[in-house]
């Protein structure tokens, strides 16, 4: 794999998220910042239409609210219920952007989150993208307010933001 700089970027098409191979990652705090939370998301489905130029891309992830997960059963059941997530009403998470937009060294992707039916603007910031072929893997890293999506259960005791990294496998069409 060989990584892409500002003069080797992927080719104009479609490209589709793999879900097997791609991952939602994010870290927190509860018990008021004393343990460290890690978990889980699984992605659903996800497609980027690479423009050209790059500032035409678009990209759509869908994440699937009723798999979260940290490993401890209790607490991601409560997660996925009405008071956090309420995966039942809301069973997707989306992120909707339009092209990587360059910041300085970096590129970002300036888009929407939607948690919970609450549509919020959001920033990855792209930490990594190679390329093989016909297959993208891109790095991206953001910090998520849950408060902002209207989640205020627990004020104190579970974190207000959240550390969310992304790693997407992405397979030409």
């Amino acid at each position: 794999m060989t990584t892409i700089t500002a003069t080797r970027l992927p080719a104009p098409a479609r490209y589709y998220l793999d879900p097997a191979t791609s991952t939602v990652r994010f870290a927190t705090r509860h018990l008021f910042g004393l343990a460290p939370v890690r978990g889980t998301m699984p992605v659903l489905s996800g497609a980027v239409d690479v423009g050209d130029p790059i500032g035409t891309s678009l990209v759509q992830v869908e994440l699937d609210a009723s798999g979260f997960t940290t490993g401890h059963q209790q607490r991601d059941t409560a997660v996925r219920g009405a008071r956090y997530l309420d995966s039942d009403a809301h069973p997707t998470l989306t992120f909707a952007a339009d092209g990587p937009v360059r910041d300085g060294a970096r590129w970002r992707l300036d888009g929407t989150l939607t948690v919970r039916g609450v549509t919020r603007p959001a920033r990855l910031t792209i930490t990594r993208v190679a390329a093989d072929g016909e297959v993208l893997v891109v790095g991206a890293e953001t910090r998520v307010d849950r408060v902002a999506f209207g989640i205020t259960a627990t004020r104190g005791l579970a974190a207000r933001y959240l550390r969310v990294s992304v790693h997407a496998r992405i397979v030409r069409a």
